[in-house]
């Protein structure tokens, strides 16, 4: 979870990408008081809140690893089509 008014979490961002490169995932996954009461009840975030910015910041994760499993398969994005979901 990424809090842009921490420098800790930019600092250590830009570690990450300069150790691991192009393995790091573009996706920000935001720190918010939602995504932390989330497991307390006892669901994911996208029953509880769907809207989010949390909810979808993991949305986004989730394509952007589709995505990329994908391009390193050699599939196209008919992973997408078949989910119903546009890349």
């Amino acid at each position: 979870m990424f809090d842009p008014r921490a420098n800790l979490s930019t600092e250590v961002s830009a570690q990450l990408l300069q150790h691991f490169g192009e393995t790091v995932f573009r996706t920000v996954i935001p720190r918010n008081v939602r995504l932390a009461e989330a497991p307390s009840f006892g669901g994911p975030m996208q029953l509880d809140d769907r809207g989010s910015r949390g909810a979808l910041a993991y949305l986004a994760l989730a394509g952007e690893m589709i995505r990329r499993e994908e391009e390193r398969a050699g599939v196209g994005s008919g992973a997408f089509a078949a989910a119903g979901i546009a890349p």
